[in-house]
């Protein structure tokens, strides 16, 4: 039997066998980078949910079902799981609505201070609802593993380029130094992948209120890794004075809340830099991957944003120095073939 086949048989016997003689209403919803799909289901009764379809020997949804529990707790809209279905691989969840901020804020650009003010208010929440013990660590290995999708994917697979032993020296030099200062970090409650695509505008709150979605990566991670995930977004760019009100709306938020950030903004503002360049350097690996591995190739139009994200970082660090002298020799490579990044 498809998959398909399983999903429509699944829906029958859990959700259309309520409404006997009626329609279910079935569409998708959202596309994922993952394997992980979502449909919007209609009832007869005029309401929806989302069926996310996690393909168990793919995908585990008892992270999605743990974190979920954890948003709750800290009075975040988050999806509430009205079946977990974690043998077949099924998940109904209420549905949030149709609208996400990152579709808001390119509709609407000069409401963008409006709509993510709730947007902090929301990462200082999960920050402080943060306990040891309770998430996977984001550790030296998996940090490295991340980086080390640059090399593998943006490098040797999309540039077609083989560094020298000085330039992967170089590399690996700096990817130390990046791990040691996420791990130098203190830690909290880290979702991963905290940016205006994965948060929606919740369509049924009386007042403006986000909500959350993809979180099932969530780990206990550095301090500044959601924060540098919302204002350096992998899919919209901010001039640096918007970002920097924001970054220092965040910090002076989280003083206040007692979370531990530095006590001087500087401080907080190179952690916030090198987590991102951390970040930004694995998301380029990423969206290769998606690109060659997957199939998904609209993840590459994306990829100048994360070099200009890149390059504007290291060229503040003379620590970091090392990568712009890398990407200059990788993009004079590319300019020798008529192409570019």
């Amino acid at each position: 039997m498809s998959r398909d086949q399983q999903i429509q048989e699944w829906i029958a016997r859990h959700v259309a066998s309520r409404y006997p003689g009626a329609e279910i209403g079935f569409a998708p919803a959202s596309a994922d980078a993952s394997f992980r799909r979502y449909f919007r289901l209609t009832l007869p009764d005029g309401g929806t949910r989302i069926l996310m379809d996690a393909p168990p020997d793919k995908e585990d949804c008892r992270p999605f079902v743990q974190v979920a529990g954890l948003f709750a707790e800290a009075g975040i809209c988050a999806p509430e799981i009205e079946i977990a279905d974690l043998e077949q691989g099924f998940l109904l969840l209420s549905d949030l609505g149709r609208v996400g901020l990152l579709a808001a804020l390119k509709a609407e650009p000069g409401l963008a201070d409006t709509l993510m003010r709730p947007a902090i208010d929301m990462l200082t929440r999960w920050q402080l609802a943060s306990r040891p013990g309770v998430l996977p660590p984001y550790d030296a290995t998996l940090l490295r593993r991340e980086l080390q999708l640059f090399p593998d994917w943006f490098i040797a697979r999309h540039l077609g380029k083989t560094l020298t032993d000085a330039q992967r020296q170089a590399l690996q030099t700096l990817f130390q130094q990046l791990v040691d200062a996420a791990l130098a970090q203190p830690q909290v409650f880290t979702h991963r992948d905290f940016m205006p695509r994965n948060l929606m505008v919740v369509e049924s709150a009386a007042t403006l209120t986000l909500g959350v979605l993809d979180f099932q990566d969530a780990v206990y991670g550095p301090i500044a890794y959601d924060v540098v995930s919302l204002f350096r977004d992998a899919f919209l760019s901010w001039e640096e004075e918007q970002e920097l009100d924001w970054v220092a709306r965040y910090w002076e938020k989280a003083r206040a809340a007692a979370l531990p950030v530095p006590a001087d903004f500087s401080d907080f503002w190179r952690d916030y830099e090198w987590m991102g360049l951390q970040r930004h350097l694995k998301v380029l690996g990423i969206f290769c991957r998606l690109n060659y591995r997957d199939g998904k190739a609209h993840y590459l139009a994306d990829l100048p944003r994360f070099v200009a994200y890149a390059k504007k970082t290291a060229s503040r660090y003379n620590a970091l120095k090392p990568l712009l002298t890398l990407f200059d020799a990788l993009e004079n490579t590319r300019a020798t073939n008529g192409s570019t990044f």
